[in-house]
Protein backbone atom coordinates (compact mmCIF):
# COMPACT_ATOMS: atom_id res chain seq x y z
CA UNK A 1 0.00 0.00 0.00
CA UNK A 2 1.30 3.50 -0.58
CA UNK A 3 1.68 5.35 2.55
CA UNK A 4 1.34 9.24 3.48
CA UNK A 5 4.29 11.56 2.64
CA UNK A 6 5.43 13.61 5.52
CA UNK A 7 2.79 15.48 5.21
CA UNK A 8 0.42 16.32 7.54
CA UNK A 9 -1.89 15.98 4.73
CA UNK A 10 -2.76 12.17 4.47
CA UNK A 11 -4.20 12.18 1.38
CA UNK A 12 -0.92 13.70 -0.01
CA UNK A 13 1.41 10.96 -1.08
CA UNK A 14 5.07 10.57 -2.94
CA UNK A 15 4.98 8.95 -6.35
CA UNK A 16 7.57 7.45 -8.27
CA UNK A 17 7.37 8.43 -11.85
CA UNK A 18 9.26 12.03 -12.28
CA UNK A 19 12.76 13.14 -12.77
CA UNK A 20 14.77 15.73 -11.70
CA UNK A 21 15.97 18.65 -14.64
CA UNK A 22 18.97 20.26 -15.17
CA UNK A 23 17.43 23.71 -14.70
CA UNK A 24 16.30 22.40 -11.18
CA UNK A 25 12.47 21.51 -12.39
CA UNK A 26 10.79 18.49 -11.90
CA UNK A 27 9.29 16.86 -14.99
CA UNK A 28 6.07 14.36 -13.84
CA UNK A 29 6.39 11.24 -16.39
CA UNK A 30 3.07 9.59 -15.86
CA UNK A 31 1.24 10.83 -18.94
CA UNK A 32 2.62 12.56 -21.93
CA UNK A 33 2.19 15.98 -20.78
CA UNK A 34 5.24 15.63 -18.97
CA UNK A 35 4.34 18.82 -16.97
CA UNK A 36 7.73 20.19 -15.46
CA UNK A 37 7.13 21.20 -12.12
CA UNK A 38 8.70 24.54 -9.58
CA UNK A 39 8.47 23.91 -5.85
CA UNK A 40 4.71 24.57 -4.96
CA UNK A 41 3.21 24.21 -8.82
CA UNK A 42 0.82 21.61 -9.71
CA UNK A 43 0.60 19.95 -12.81
CA UNK A 44 -2.46 20.08 -15.52
CA UNK A 45 -4.66 17.04 -14.25
CA UNK A 46 -3.97 19.04 -10.70
CA UNK A 47 -4.26 16.32 -8.00
CA UNK A 48 -0.24 15.72 -8.81
CA UNK A 49 2.33 18.67 -7.90
CA UNK A 50 5.64 19.52 -6.98
CA UNK A 51 6.16 19.41 -2.85
CA UNK A 52 9.30 18.94 -1.06
CA UNK A 53 11.13 18.50 -3.71
CA UNK A 54 9.06 15.00 -5.20
CA UNK A 55 6.17 14.62 -7.31
CA UNK A 56 3.30 14.18 -4.82
CA UNK A 57 -0.76 13.06 -5.81
CA UNK A 58 -3.06 14.99 -3.20
CA UNK A 59 -6.27 12.79 -3.63
CA UNK A 60 -5.38 9.43 -2.54
CA UNK A 61 -8.45 8.59 -0.49
CA UNK A 62 -10.35 11.04 -1.76
CA UNK A 63 -13.28 9.95 -3.83
CA UNK A 64 -15.79 12.65 -5.67
CA UNK A 65 -18.69 10.20 -5.12
CA UNK A 66 -19.62 7.29 -5.09
CA UNK A 67 -22.42 5.54 -6.97
CA UNK A 68 -24.11 1.77 -7.45
CA UNK A 69 -24.45 1.74 -11.35
CA UNK A 70 -24.97 -1.00 -13.25
CA UNK A 71 -21.58 -2.55 -15.11
CA UNK A 72 -23.26 -2.04 -18.40
CA UNK A 73 -23.25 1.94 -18.00
CA UNK A 74 -19.26 1.81 -18.16
CA UNK A 75 -19.66 1.14 -20.93
CA UNK A 76 -18.76 -2.84 -20.62
CA UNK A 77 -21.34 -5.32 -22.26
CA UNK A 78 -18.87 -8.63 -21.79
CA UNK A 79 -17.34 -8.10 -17.95
CA UNK A 80 -19.85 -9.74 -15.54
CA UNK A 81 -22.90 -8.63 -17.58
CA UNK A 82 -26.40 -7.49 -15.29
CA UNK A 83 -24.12 -7.25 -12.20
CA UNK A 84 -23.76 -4.12 -9.73
CA UNK A 85 -20.46 -2.17 -9.75
CA UNK A 86 -19.47 0.88 -7.24
CA UNK A 87 -18.20 4.12 -9.28
CA UNK A 88 -15.90 6.38 -7.91
CA UNK A 89 -13.23 9.13 -9.23
CA UNK A 90 -11.31 11.96 -7.70
CA UNK A 91 -10.89 15.62 -8.89
CA UNK A 92 -8.62 16.67 -12.01
CA UNK A 93 -7.55 15.18 -15.74
CA UNK A 94 -4.69 15.15 -17.71
CA UNK A 95 -6.68 15.85 -20.74
CA UNK A 96 -8.71 18.98 -21.43
CA UNK A 97 -11.96 17.64 -23.79
CA UNK A 98 -14.28 20.37 -24.82
CA UNK A 99 -16.89 18.08 -24.93
CA UNK A 100 -16.07 16.69 -21.12
CA UNK A 101 -19.19 14.79 -20.08
CA UNK A 102 -18.33 15.45 -16.36
CA UNK A 103 -16.29 18.52 -16.24
CA UNK A 104 -17.87 19.69 -12.76
CA UNK A 105 -15.75 16.77 -11.79
CA UNK A 106 -12.32 16.55 -14.24
CA UNK A 107 -11.39 20.33 -14.55
CA UNK A 108 -12.64 21.70 -11.11
CA UNK A 109 -9.91 22.62 -8.21
CA UNK A 110 -11.78 22.54 -5.45
CA UNK A 111 -10.83 19.69 -4.24
CA UNK A 112 -11.59 19.52 -0.35
CA UNK A 113 -15.40 20.15 -1.06
CA UNK A 114 -16.30 17.91 -3.79
CA UNK A 115 -14.06 14.94 -2.11
CA UNK A 116 -15.27 12.32 0.76
CA UNK A 117 -12.54 10.38 2.39
CA UNK A 118 -13.03 6.94 0.53
CA UNK A 119 -9.88 4.44 1.71
CA UNK A 120 -8.62 1.40 -0.32
CA UNK A 121 -9.68 -0.99 2.66
CA UNK A 122 -12.95 0.68 2.94
CA UNK A 123 -14.25 0.90 -0.53
CA UNK A 124 -13.30 -2.93 -1.28
CA UNK A 125 -15.02 -4.07 2.46
CA UNK A 126 -18.02 -1.50 1.20
CA UNK A 127 -18.36 -2.92 -2.63
CA UNK A 128 -18.86 -6.82 -1.54
CA UNK A 129 -21.23 -5.45 1.60
CA UNK A 130 -23.45 -3.45 -1.25
CA UNK A 131 -23.06 -6.86 -3.47
CA UNK A 132 -20.99 -5.03 -5.93
CA UNK A 133 -18.92 -7.66 -8.78
CA UNK A 134 -16.45 -5.07 -9.50
CA UNK A 135 -15.62 -1.22 -8.37
CA UNK A 136 -14.95 1.24 -11.23
CA UNK A 137 -12.38 3.91 -11.59
CA UNK A 138 -14.64 6.55 -13.63
CA UNK A 139 -15.66 10.05 -13.99
CA UNK A 140 -12.30 11.17 -14.35
CA UNK A 141 -9.40 8.94 -15.12
CA UNK A 142 -8.06 6.51 -12.74
CA UNK A 143 -4.32 7.67 -14.72
CA UNK A 144 -3.58 10.67 -12.55
CA UNK A 145 -4.62 8.62 -9.33
CA UNK A 146 -2.78 5.45 -10.50
CA UNK A 147 -1.14 5.11 -7.16
CA UNK A 148 -5.03 5.21 -5.29
CA UNK A 149 -6.41 3.03 -7.90
CA UNK A 150 -3.96 0.25 -7.64
CA UNK A 151 -3.74 0.47 -3.72
CA UNK A 152 -8.01 -0.14 -4.45
CA UNK A 153 -7.81 -2.61 -6.63
CA UNK A 154 -5.48 -4.66 -4.72
CA UNK A 155 -7.37 -4.11 -1.46
CA UNK A 156 -10.58 -5.26 -3.83
CA UNK A 157 -8.76 -8.48 -5.08
CA UNK A 158 -8.58 -9.25 -1.34
CA UNK A 159 -12.00 -9.60 -0.69
CA UNK A 160 -13.16 -11.31 -4.32
CA UNK A 161 -14.25 -7.98 -6.07
CA UNK A 162 -13.39 -7.56 -9.25
CA UNK A 163 -11.60 -3.89 -10.49
CA UNK A 164 -12.45 -2.03 -13.62
CA UNK A 165 -10.69 1.33 -15.14
CA UNK A 166 -12.79 3.50 -17.06
CA UNK A 167 -9.96 5.53 -19.12
CA UNK A 168 -8.43 8.23 -21.81
CA UNK A 169 -5.19 5.68 -21.74
CA UNK A 170 -3.38 9.12 -22.20
CA UNK A 171 -0.38 7.24 -20.38
CA UNK A 172 3.50 6.70 -20.29
CA UNK A 173 4.88 3.19 -20.19
CA UNK A 174 5.48 2.67 -16.61
CA UNK A 175 3.13 3.83 -15.23
CA UNK A 176 0.46 2.63 -18.22
CA UNK A 177 1.69 -1.12 -16.72
CA UNK A 178 1.66 -0.29 -12.87
CA UNK A 179 -2.22 0.44 -13.33
CA UNK A 180 -3.92 -1.79 -16.22
CA UNK A 181 -1.96 -4.89 -15.15
CA UNK A 182 -3.79 -4.47 -12.03
CA UNK A 183 -7.62 -4.68 -13.65
CA UNK A 184 -9.78 -7.23 -14.53
CA UNK A 185 -12.04 -5.24 -16.84
CA UNK A 186 -10.57 -1.79 -18.84
CA UNK A 187 -12.74 0.80 -21.19
CA UNK A 188 -10.84 3.23 -23.13
CA UNK A 189 -12.03 5.86 -25.21
CA UNK A 190 -10.88 6.51 -27.95
CA UNK A 191 -11.87 9.77 -28.71
CA UNK A 192 -11.01 9.52 -32.73
CA UNK A 193 -8.31 8.60 -35.59
CA UNK A 194 -7.05 11.68 -36.25
CA UNK A 195 -4.17 13.35 -34.36
CA UNK A 196 -5.56 17.32 -35.14
CA UNK A 197 -8.30 16.26 -33.10
CA UNK A 198 -6.51 15.12 -30.17
CA UNK A 199 -4.64 18.15 -30.39
CA UNK A 200 -7.31 21.04 -30.75
CA UNK A 201 -10.40 19.05 -29.09
CA UNK A 202 -8.62 17.08 -26.33
CA UNK A 203 -5.30 18.81 -25.63
CA UNK A 204 -3.99 15.25 -26.18
CA UNK A 205 -1.95 12.90 -28.77
CA UNK A 206 -2.93 9.66 -30.80
CA UNK A 207 -0.41 7.84 -30.56
CA UNK A 208 0.09 6.94 -26.41
CA UNK A 209 -3.71 5.81 -26.42
CA UNK A 210 -3.21 3.41 -29.27
CA UNK A 211 -0.21 2.20 -27.37
CA UNK A 212 -2.23 1.66 -24.50
CA UNK A 213 -4.76 -0.32 -26.31
CA UNK A 214 -1.89 -2.39 -27.88
CA UNK A 215 -0.66 -3.11 -24.45
CA UNK A 216 -3.83 -3.78 -22.76
CA UNK A 217 -5.01 -6.08 -24.93
CA UNK A 218 -1.88 -8.28 -26.01
CA UNK A 219 0.04 -7.84 -22.55
CA UNK A 220 -2.64 -8.49 -19.75
CA UNK A 221 -5.39 -9.95 -18.85
CA UNK A 222 -7.66 -7.72 -18.50
CA UNK A 223 -10.65 -7.56 -20.70
CA UNK A 224 -10.94 -4.66 -22.85
CA UNK A 225 -13.83 -2.68 -24.41
CA UNK A 226 -13.18 0.53 -26.55
CA UNK A 227 -15.79 3.55 -27.11
CA UNK A 228 -16.23 5.99 -29.12
CA UNK A 229 -18.08 9.27 -28.46
CA UNK A 230 -19.26 10.13 -31.79
CA UNK A 231 -19.25 13.79 -32.45
CA UNK A 232 -21.06 15.21 -35.58
CA UNK A 233 -18.67 17.65 -37.78
CA UNK A 234 -15.90 16.61 -35.71
CA UNK A 235 -14.83 12.91 -36.00
CA UNK A 236 -17.87 11.01 -37.35
CA UNK A 237 -16.96 11.24 -41.32
CA UNK A 238 -16.92 7.86 -43.14
CA UNK A 239 -13.23 7.24 -43.46
CA UNK A 240 -12.09 8.54 -40.06
CA UNK A 241 -14.66 5.76 -38.43
CA UNK A 242 -13.75 3.28 -41.62
CA UNK A 243 -9.60 3.90 -40.40
CA UNK A 244 -10.87 3.63 -36.86
CA UNK A 245 -12.82 0.68 -36.70
CA UNK A 246 -10.19 -0.96 -39.26
CA UNK A 247 -7.12 -0.29 -36.89
CA UNK A 248 -8.98 -1.98 -33.89
CA UNK A 249 -10.05 -5.12 -35.96
CA UNK A 250 -6.45 -5.35 -37.03
CA UNK A 251 -4.39 -4.37 -34.12
CA UNK A 252 -6.25 -5.88 -31.53
CA UNK A 253 -9.26 -8.25 -32.74
CA UNK A 254 -12.74 -9.05 -34.25
CA UNK A 255 -13.78 -9.96 -30.54
CA UNK A 256 -12.77 -6.88 -29.19
CA UNK A 257 -16.06 -4.79 -28.41
CA UNK A 258 -16.72 -1.02 -29.63
CA UNK A 259 -19.29 1.47 -28.63
CA UNK A 260 -20.22 4.08 -30.75
CA UNK A 261 -21.98 6.56 -28.42
CA UNK A 262 -24.20 9.75 -28.86
CA UNK A 263 -22.88 13.06 -28.13
CA UNK A 264 -25.04 15.29 -26.22
CA UNK A 265 -24.25 19.14 -26.27
CA UNK A 266 -22.03 19.94 -22.71
CA UNK A 267 -19.24 22.30 -21.04
CA UNK A 268 -17.23 24.08 -24.38
CA UNK A 269 -19.42 22.21 -26.96
CA UNK A 270 -22.57 23.55 -26.61
CA UNK A 271 -22.91 25.05 -30.04
CA UNK A 272 -22.66 21.70 -32.05
CA UNK A 273 -25.93 18.99 -32.42
CA UNK A 274 -26.32 15.77 -30.91
CA UNK A 275 -25.48 12.54 -32.70
CA UNK A 276 -28.22 11.56 -34.93
CA UNK A 277 -28.99 7.79 -34.29
CA UNK A 278 -28.46 6.89 -37.90
CA UNK A 279 -24.89 8.18 -37.57
CA UNK A 280 -24.28 5.63 -34.92
CA UNK A 281 -26.07 3.12 -37.28
CA UNK A 282 -24.00 3.60 -39.85
CA UNK A 283 -20.81 3.82 -37.89
CA UNK A 284 -21.82 0.11 -36.55
CA UNK A 285 -22.40 -1.17 -39.89
CA UNK A 286 -19.41 0.18 -41.15
CA UNK A 287 -17.68 -1.72 -38.22
CA UNK A 288 -19.03 -4.86 -38.64
CA UNK A 289 -18.57 -4.74 -42.25
CA UNK A 290 -14.82 -4.34 -40.76
CA UNK A 291 -14.90 -7.61 -39.06
CA UNK A 292 -15.61 -6.44 -35.70
CA UNK A 293 -18.21 -8.96 -34.22
CA UNK A 294 -19.38 -7.14 -31.33
CA UNK A 295 -20.27 -3.23 -32.30
CA UNK A 296 -22.96 -1.27 -29.86
CA UNK A 297 -24.39 2.35 -29.92
CA UNK A 298 -24.64 3.96 -26.81
CA UNK A 299 -26.68 6.96 -25.34
CA UNK A 300 -29.46 5.91 -27.69
CA UNK A 301 -32.36 3.70 -27.12
CA UNK A 302 -31.84 1.31 -30.38
CA UNK A 303 -32.47 -2.37 -29.91
CA UNK A 304 -30.58 -3.56 -32.46
CA UNK A 305 -27.38 -1.56 -31.18
CA UNK A 306 -27.78 -3.09 -27.66
CA UNK A 307 -27.94 -6.74 -28.53
CA UNK A 308 -24.91 -9.16 -28.23
CA UNK A 309 -24.97 -11.54 -31.54
CA UNK A 310 -23.53 -14.95 -31.80
CA UNK A 311 -20.35 -14.81 -33.45
CA UNK A 312 -20.62 -18.60 -34.42
CA UNK A 313 -24.72 -19.04 -35.25
CA UNK A 314 -25.35 -15.36 -35.52
CA UNK A 315 -28.51 -15.59 -32.93
CA UNK A 316 -29.42 -13.11 -30.19
CA UNK A 317 -27.39 -13.98 -27.42
CA UNK A 318 -28.24 -10.99 -24.92
CA UNK A 319 -30.69 -8.34 -25.63
CA UNK A 320 -30.43 -5.31 -23.65
CA UNK A 321 -33.06 -2.31 -23.50
CA UNK A 322 -30.82 0.55 -22.53
CA UNK A 323 -29.27 -1.16 -18.95
CA UNK A 324 -31.61 -4.03 -18.60
CA UNK A 325 -31.17 -7.12 -19.71
CA UNK A 326 -34.61 -8.55 -21.48
CA UNK A 327 -33.31 -11.53 -22.79
CA UNK A 328 -30.54 -14.40 -22.70
CA UNK A 329 -29.16 -17.21 -23.96
CA UNK A 330 -26.32 -18.10 -22.85
CA UNK A 331 -25.43 -21.37 -21.07
CA UNK A 332 -23.61 -20.55 -17.47
CA UNK A 333 -20.73 -21.32 -19.08
CA UNK A 334 -21.19 -18.06 -20.94
CA UNK A 335 -21.79 -20.51 -24.24
CA UNK A 336 -24.41 -19.89 -27.10
CA UNK A 337 -27.54 -22.01 -26.32
CA UNK A 338 -28.09 -22.28 -30.03
CA UNK A 339 -24.69 -23.71 -30.95
CA UNK A 340 -22.35 -23.56 -28.28
CA UNK A 341 -20.02 -21.33 -29.23
CA UNK A 342 -18.64 -19.21 -25.88
CA UNK A 343 -19.20 -16.09 -25.76
CA UNK A 344 -15.90 -13.51 -25.81
CA UNK A 345 -15.51 -11.90 -22.41
CA UNK A 346 -16.29 -12.60 -18.67
CA UNK A 347 -19.39 -14.28 -17.92
CA UNK A 348 -19.91 -16.04 -14.92
CA UNK A 349 -23.50 -17.85 -14.77
CA UNK A 350 -26.65 -16.37 -15.46
CA UNK A 351 -26.76 -12.57 -15.80
CA UNK A 352 -27.54 -10.51 -12.18
CA UNK A 353 -31.07 -7.88 -12.15
CA UNK A 354 -29.38 -5.05 -11.28
CA UNK A 355 -31.02 -2.96 -14.54
CA UNK A 356 -30.38 0.55 -14.43
CA UNK A 357 -30.85 1.53 -11.33
CA UNK A 358 -28.52 4.06 -10.06
CA UNK A 359 -27.56 4.42 -6.04
CA UNK A 360 -25.68 6.82 -4.47
CA UNK A 361 -23.12 5.59 -1.74
CA UNK A 362 -21.70 7.28 1.26
CA UNK A 363 -19.41 5.07 2.86
CA UNK A 364 -19.27 4.68 6.80
CA UNK A 365 -16.51 6.55 8.38
CA UNK A 366 -13.28 4.30 8.71
CA UNK A 367 -9.97 5.47 10.29
CA UNK A 368 -7.34 4.61 8.05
Amino acid sequence: MTTPSTSADPHTVPTSWWHQLDDGRIQCDVCPRACKLREGQRGVCFVRGRSDDQIVLTSYGRSSGLCIDPIEKKPLNHFLPGTAVLSLGTAGCNLACRFCQNWDISKSKDVDRLSSVAWPESIAQEARRLGCASVAFTYNDPVIFTEYAVDTARACREVGVASVAVSAGYVCDEPRRALYSEMDAVNIDLKAFDDDFYRHVAMGSLAPVLDTLRYIHHETDAWLEVTTLVIPGHNDSVDELDQLSGWIADELGPEVPLHFSAFHPDYRMLDVASTPVETLRSARRLARANGLQYVYTGNVHDPEGDATPCAGCGATLVQRDRYDIVAWHLDDNGACTECGRQLEGVVHGPPGDWGRRRQPVRLRRRSR
